[in-house]
């Protein structure tokens, strides 16, 4: 095979239909959008309007609830954090704060606290501390050696207790 030999498959690419070209090719003129009116016209935003009737965004009942104060928290997961210690960029050998993570990168700020989440495998012996954590994140660390100290619990999980 050569270069000039490649072609699309059959029907991969379809014709692009070229408008206001002449009553010849069946859209010229007004280029299939009719007379006058807003729709004639180029920059048309007329979505949600059924021409009078109640849009179906204000039939549907409203769901849901968000609560205003709620936490939002900075995921880490732990195949990251290890990943940093790999690089040098976190020491293992010190306690690993949320300032620490931050400074090094791992998440780009703290939010209302930063959560470590077990997604990943972390294999040094580290000493955490941190605003929250999943269960399996904390049986990982204390697994490899390490320990992990709560700053403060998730309210979710302090009311699944």
């Amino acid at each position: 095979m050569k270069l000039n030999e490649l072609r699309d498959n059959e029907g991969a690419a379809k014709k692009q239909k070229r408008v206001a070209r002449g009553p010849g090719s069946g859209k010229g003129k007004t280029a299939g959008r009719g007379i006058k009116g807003q729709k004639s016209r180029s920059g048309v935003a007329i979505g949600g309007y059924e021409g009078g009737q109640m849009p179906l965004y204000r039939r549907l009942p409203k769901r849901g609830f968000t609560k205003p104060n709620r936490k939002e928290w900075a995921v880490v997961n732990l195949g990251l954090i290890q990943k940093f210690i790999d690089l040098g960029k976190l020491d293992a050998t010190q306690t690993i704060t949320e300032d620490a993570i931050v400074a090094a990168g791992v998440t780009s700020r703290k939010r209302d606290g930063i959560r470590v989440l077990a997604k990943g495998v972390i294999t040094s012996k580290v000493t955490i501390t941190v605003s929250g954590a999943s269960q399996p994140a904390v049986a990982a660390i204390e697994a490899a050696g390490g320990s992990i100290t709560l700053t403060a619990a998730p309210a979710t999980e302090a009311a699944a207790e």
